[in-house]
């Protein structure tokens, strides 16, 4: 059966939306005062640093190149069109962190050095928690596009254009409520994984209690997975709230059992899992799909020049959500720099003079619409922390052979 992608059915993930005016920490350090200044730089540097840590290299380089792809797309766009106001640029400084918080407090420290002055922060959750630190320290305000773990944007410093962890498990739990309930299902999921687990925790706790659970779960490093398969054998539904790596192990694993599995179901992580070379999804005979808030295929004219212009510049590659929320995020920071007003924002400034800027637009009234998503927002709620509202649409990229 051909791979196809198509929307079945939206689920609103929306946060709090009462406006918390007490910050957590404040823009400013009381240690350095890291990227550009005045001071170093004077008024002739029509440039704004943004900085990006992220796996350029390793198992998860796919989605840290989609990231960097992205976003010096969307900084070319703005700059091809004359920049900020007409006149600043954008630069985008990438360090490759190979998704390992180890080597985080060097990215960070060499993007820095490199006059970082916003950030796109970490692609991935892990590491991405090591940045947070440093960069609730200093002051550097980051909106990362896949770093999804709940924790990360509870610096008052700190947003995300993704989807937390918990809202999807929380999204992907009322989706099995409404199919399965009464059933059993089962769920693969990678132990000690802030991103697999962060998902399956809230998932767990929002499920209906009606629904009974067989577990299955393998370590980071795994690559046999058929003591899992074994395990999870019997049950037609499987929840994967993992990457899309494991996840086609699994799947390949399951083909060599006799079993009773007709859907393979994950959240953002499975994105992509079609373009895994060496793995033929057309091959896997069970209904795979996922939860995202973006979708290549969509007929959305923003959208489809973004896939367009993508696919031209990097050799027909199709850009991921994680590549997409990259464009998103460079863009959200131009508009939100752009509506805060000449008068406010200067190419000199210091990574905390930016912070505070921005801050002011993304905790105040500041909407964006883009590829990944209309009217979106960010409200800190009781929850202080710097989710992002928008709408999650399950894509089922293919159907099970039988239907």
């Amino acid at each position: 059966m051909k791979t196809q992608t198509r929307k079945i059915v939206a689920i609103v993930l929306a946060m709090v939306t009462v406006f918390c005016t007490v910050c957590l920490t404040s823009c400013g350090s009381t240690t350095k005062n890291p990227g550009k200044t005045s001071e170093s730089n004077g008024t002739a540097d029509e440039t704004i640093v943004i900085g990006l840590s992220g796996p350029l290299t390793g198992d998860a380089a796919s989605y840290g190149l989609g990231v960097q792809n992205a976003a010096n797309m969307a900084v070319e766009e703005i700059n091809a069109k004359g920049g900020l106001f007409g006149k600043i640029k954008f630069k985008l400084e990438s360090m490759d962190d190979m998704a390992e918080p180890s080597r985080v407090a060097t990215t960070y420290s060499a993007l820095l050095s490199k006059g970082m002055q916003i950030s796109l922060g970490c692609v991935t959750s892990g590491a991405c928690a090591e940045f947070a630190k440093a960069a609730k320290e200093d002051g550097v305000f980051f909106l990362t596009p896949s770093a999804s773990n709940d924790d990360i944007p509870k610096g008052s410093n700190a947003y995300q254009m993704c989807f937390a962890d918990g809202n999807q498990g929380s999204a992907s739990a009322e989706y099995v409520n409404a199919n399965y309930k009464g059933q059993t299902i089962g769920i693969l999921y990678c132990a000690g994984d802030n991103y697999s687990e962060g998902i399956y925790s809230q998932f767990k706790e929002k499920l209906d209690q009606s629904i009974t659970v067989v577990e299955a779960s393998f370590s980071k490093d795994a690559t046999d997975f058929s003591s899992q398969v074994r395990i999870l054998k019997d049950c037609e539904f499987v929840f994967m709230p993992i990457y899309y790596g494991p996840a086609s192990k699994f799947m390949i694993e399951a083909k060599k059992h006799e079993n009773s599995m007709k859907a393979f179901y994950g959240c953002d992580g499975l994105n992509n899992i079609n373009t895994i070379k060496g793995f033929d999804i057309n091959t896997i005979p069970q209904e795979i799909s996922y939860l995202s808030h973006f979708d290549a295929n969509s007929s959305e004219e923003a959208t489809k020049t973004f896939v367009e212009n993508y696919k031209a510049k990097f050799n027909g590659e199709t850009p991921s959500q994680f590549a997409a929320a990259a464009y998103d995020c460079v863009y959200a920071l131009y508009e939100a720099l752009n509506a805060a007003g000449k008068s406010k924002v200067s190419a000199s400034m210091s990574a905390e003079e930016f912070c505070r800027v921005l801050k002011e637009q993304f905790d105040g009234s500041f909407t964006y619409s883009g590829v990944t998503g209309s009217n979106m927002k960010w409200t800190r709620g009781t929850s202080g922390a710097g989710y992002v509202e928008k709408t999650a649409t399950k894509f089922v990229v293919k159907e099970a052979d039988n239907a």
